[in-house]
């Protein structure tokens, strides 16, 4: 039952197991015709081979092919082989089905033509109304357009469900792509600044050893970030969660062993759920591996507040400013794109007195 109900759901098989229903009683009705009708009953046989020999024309012609066959049965059939109403609404049926217009009219002119002259056929040889053929003509069309209506809302649910894919595919590699910048470049970033400072240093050793202890970290972070890219379905876990301490504890280190004050204001209950802190840690270690990178700082400041219903991040220094033309390089666009993932908001702007602020506007978690 599993296997039929697969099948079913399938539209290329079912218009084929319907095209097959139709063929079959369109076959019967007009072999077994015998009289009634308004010429001689073996013309009706004329149908079969001339729709078998239709199939082979493209679907425009197959169309009109089998919407003429589809009047010739209604204009010569009368009150007395009404059966062949049946044969009509199967030709409708399929001449509809083929055609490859957006409104399909061929099958329906077509039958309504012939249920038109076959009435009046009956009214001239005064049988009385025959309108039995319209309503054959008419169920064959409806139940045509349901059928492409199906077809059509299938096959949009597949392609939906493609698209779908792909987006979340795309998203996937986006978190990874934002991932990578973040964590393997802030590790580069202290590796580098460790370096600089190690020349100076009384004790060289320490410095190299700090170097091994950020490279083994990155390269940690790294393996982590490939065994995603080999399994899109496994989650991005880097490292343990971070702690919104952390931000003064090992974020704020490349700063200061450079030579610069790092001042961490940090509120005990900003509202923040795990996927907020994870969000504000981020956005801060972007900010602070950029005044690493840039700015020239003395002093920075990291503050996070509570202020009404979201939480406050605004990261300084009074470095030598933001660019005058700022481009949107992947630390800004990946900060961005968190603060926006949370509904949230940021700028970056000039600080006075001179420096660079990054405010972020973080919503708080509901409870």
């Amino acid at each position: 039952m599993t296997g039929i109900r697969e099948r079913l759901r399938d539209p290329e098989r079912v218009r084929r197991l319907t095209y097959g229903v139709a063929g079959l009683i369109i076959a019967a009705v007009v072999t077994t015709v015998e009289d009634g009708v308004s010429v001689p009953a073996g013309w009706a046989w004329l149908v079969l081979p001339v729709g078998l020999g239709a199939t082979a024309l493209r679907p425009r012609y197959r169309t009109l092919v089998f919407a003429v066959c589809a009047g010739f049965v209604a204009i010569v059939s009368t009150g007395e082989s009404v059966q062949l109403g049946l044969a009509a609404a199967g030709l409708v049926f399929v001449s509809v089905c083929e055609d490859p217009a957006r409104h399909p009219w061929l099958g329906w002119v077509g039958g309504l033509i012939g249920a038109a002259g076959a009435l009046t056929t009956a009214l001239v040889n005064e049988r009385g109304v025959y309108e039995q053929p319209f309503f054959f003509v008419t169920a064959g069309y409806l139940l045509a357009i349901l059928m492409r209506s199906w077809s059509r809302g299938y096959a949009l649910t597949l392609e939906t469900d493609d698209l779908r894919g792909q987006a979340a595919w795309l998203e996937q590699r986006t978190n990874l792509a934002r991932e990578l910048h973040d964590v393997v470049g802030h590790h580069v970033t202290a590796m580098v600044v460790q370096a600089e400072a190690g020349q100076l240093s009384a004790d060289p050793g320490a410095a190299l050893r700090a170097i091994a202890g950020s490279g083994r970290t990155a390269l940690s972070e790294l393996d982590t970030l490939v065994v995603h890219l080999r399994d899109p379905d496994a989650s991005i876990a880097v490292s343990a969660p971070p702690r919104l301490s952390d931000i003064d504890e090992l974020l704020a280190q490349p700063l200061r062993q450079q030579g610069v004050t790092v001042r961490v204001q940090l509120d005990p209950e900003p509202g923040l759920d795990e996927i907020g802190v994870l969000t504000a840690y981020r956005i801060a270690q972007e900010a602070l591996t950029n005044i690493a990178r840039h700015a020239k700082a003395t002093v920075a400041w990291v503050e996070l507040a509570r202020v009404g219903d979201h939480a406050r991040l605004r990261i300084s220094d009074d470095g030598v400013g933001p660019p005058r033309a700022p481009t949107s390089g992947s630390g800004l666009l990946g900060i961005g794109e968190r603060v926006a993932a949370r509904g949230g908001s940021w700028e970056l702007s000039q600080r006075p007195g001179g420096g660079t602020v990054v405010q972020a506007n973080l919503p708080v978690a509901n409870k």
